[in-house]
This record gives structure tokens, sequence and C-alpha cells, in this order.
């Protein structure tokens, strides 16, 4: 038997995560000059980094030889969410907690429930465990919520609900959350992943971590990697029960977030201003695009995070000759939607050169 072979069977049949295209791959495949390229694939902030992180982590990197303390970042988080510290559980980005969430609910003969085109991490960390894996036909490219509601069987341990929804940008109103919550079975953990919560307009934006007191199978996740503009540095949290931020700990790895990281994070929460910059950015692109779409005749689905998916036809095709003119957008035909591409808000300037290259590339 090979050495293949001896591997656990549900770790070979999972399809690796494809990230986005990086801007250095495309410069060597292509030979176009790391400059002239924009990115617009993997939903990262245009504005960078908040400048109150950017000192932070310049200065922690003096202490980077010792090993990392929490303490103060889940203090931080603890409070501004209204929570107790025992119930933040940090992460190495929020697909570690995610992964974290699967570890301790999830193994062979037990199942988890997600929905058509949500975020390829859930089946990922599920497979992983040997679980069976669930998917609920879309509504809308959106979660059908009764539908879930329906699937779940006697084994099953998670249901994973992306909320704004990634790649399809959908958003439930939280009203109808709230609704499922109180008719899933007590047994069943729900994660509610709000890693682009900040994009949600204010007027529709609730305090889910507030329901955990009420409903303690729900586990919200969330991320720094998006409006904060801390991508590089892997840095998320979960918000739980203390009974299962507790079990979430066992299996954590431990000093999982690192010393720059924790940092970065620290300064970035207090930086509300550069949050509000980067929210007005986002409205002002979204704008942008979504006319750009609409004049080329373009099919897209309203969005509430930091991207726009939209209909393109052969989308592959369309890629291609997007990244020939140096601009880098997400296929996600991996996401069972090989007709549609997705694209992230940039810039004012990044905007009009994916819009140019739109036009020239249909």
């Amino acid at each position: 038997m090979s050495l293949v072979e001896q591997a656990l069977s549900c770790v070979r049949a999972i399809s690796p995560y494809q990230p986005g295209k990086p801007i250095t791959e495309l410069a060597r495949e292509m030979g176009i000059p790391v400059e002239r390229i924009v990115k617009l694939a993997s939903n990262e902030n245009p504005l960078g980094m908040s400048p109150k992180a950017r000192l932070a982590v310049a200065t922690a990197i003096g202490g980077v030889e010792r090993y990392p303390d929490q303490f103060e970042l889940i203090a931080k988080v603890a409070a501004r969410c209204a929570v107790a510290s025992n119930q933040v559980v940090l992460g190495n980005g929020s697909n570690d907690v995610l992964d974290m969430i699967a570890r301790v609910f999830l193994a062979a003969g037990r199942s988890a429930i997600f929905a058509q085109h949500a975020f390829a991490v859930y089946p990922l960390a599920t497979q992983s465990t040997g679980a069976e894996l669930i998917c609920v036909p879309a509504k809308d490219f959106g979660h059908d919520l009764d539908a879930m509601l329906a699937a779940i069987r006697p084994d099953t341990r998670i249901v994973w609900i992306a909320n704004p929804n990634n790649p399809t940008g959908n958003f439930l109103p939280y009203a109808e959350v709230r609704a499922f919550l109180q008719r899933v079975p007590t047994d069943v953990v729900v994660v509610l992943d709000e890693a682009y919560n900040e994009y949600i307009p204010p007027e529709a934006r609730v305090d889910t971590a507030a329901w955990i007191s009420e409903f303690p199978n729900l586990v919200v996740c969330r991320t720094l990697s998006k409006i904060y503009g801390l991508a590089g540095l892997r840095i998320g949290y979960a918000l739980a029960s203390p009974v299962v931020a507790d079990l979430m700990n066992r299996v954590r790895q431990p000093f999982n977030v690192n010393n720059l990281a924790l940092a970065g994070a620290l300064a970035a929460l207090d930086d509300d201003e550069f949050l509000q910059a980067s929210y007005d950015l986002n409205r002002r692109g979204m704008a942008q695009l979504v006319a750009a779409l609409e004049k080329l005749g373009l099919t897209y689905i309203p969005s509430y995070g930091n991207f726009v998916t939209f209909k393109a036809g052969d989308g592959a095709a369309v890629n291609q000759k997007l990244l020939q003119q140096g601009v880098i957008v997400r296929p996600i035909g991996g996401y069972g939607m090989p007709e549609w591409l997705r694209v992230t808000i940039g810039t004012e300037a990044e905007n009009a050169r994916f819009i140019e290259a739109l036009e020239k590339a249909l």
C-alpha cells in the first residue's frame, strides 16, 4: 500500500482551497510589471492597514523573540462585544476558528450543513474531520434557512451560515436568522460567520453577540482581514458561550496568534476613523462598479460585502482576458458558478481600470 493510501480517506477526498492569484504570480506568467497589475480578487482593503496598526506592528517587532500573550486583545474584544473574556477565542485568521469548531464537534458518523455557493472553508473544515457534508440548494444564490432547517438530521452537529455570504454577497435579515435559531435543536451548533459584518449598512446591523446568552449553541465568527486590512497578519476571533469557547481552546494551537498580529489588531480596533474611511470608500466603489455593470447590461448579485459577483458568460475566458490586461478578479467555478466572476471593490482608480479591462474582455 502506498504512503498516500495510508492517509485518511476523508483527507484524500478534499479539493484544496484555491486562493486568489497573487500579483507576483501573474507578473511571472504574463511578463507584466508588478506596478501595472491590479488585484481585485481576495476582498482585501484597498486602503491597506490602519496607520495606527502599522505603527503598532513596527513597534512590536522589537519583542518577537518572546512568545505572545493574548490577554490584552481578548479583553479588548470582549469589552467591544459586551461579552466575558472567557467567551472569546482568537484565531490565526477566522478560518482557524472555523477549523477549531469543526474539530470540536465533527467526526465520522456526524454531519454538518452548509448552503450551496457558501464559503469554501465550510466543506473543507467538515471533510477534514471525516464528517458528512450536507449541501442545501441555494435560494437566489443565498441561504435557504427553511431548507437548511429541514435538512438537520439526528447526527447533525453544525450548521454553517455566512452573513453576508461569500462569494455571492447575499445578506440575510437578522430577524430571519434569529427565527432560525429559535427553531434549531439546542444540541446543534450554529456558526454565524460575519467576516463582512462591518460592510453592512449600520441600519441593518444587529448585535448578534448579545444573542449568545439566549442561544448557547450560537458561535459568531469575525475577522480583521477585511475592513481592518490585516489579511497578511492572519487574525480573527470567535464569540461563544463559555462552555463552547472552553472546548475550542482545548484544540487551539498554543500561541496561534503571533505578536505582530496581536499588536496590529489592538491598534486597528481603536482606529474608528480608518474604519469609517474604509466603509465610505467601499460604498462609493460599490456604486461605481454597479453603475458600470448595469451600463454593460450584465447581471449582478446585490452585495453587502466589499465585492460584487456578476455574470460574465464564459467566466474562465473573460477571466483570462482580464489577466492578460493585468487585472486579477476571482473566478468562482469552484463554487458551482462557472459563468460568474467576483470582483473586489478597490480604489476609484482601480475600479476604473477593471471597468476598462472588462469592456475589452467582453
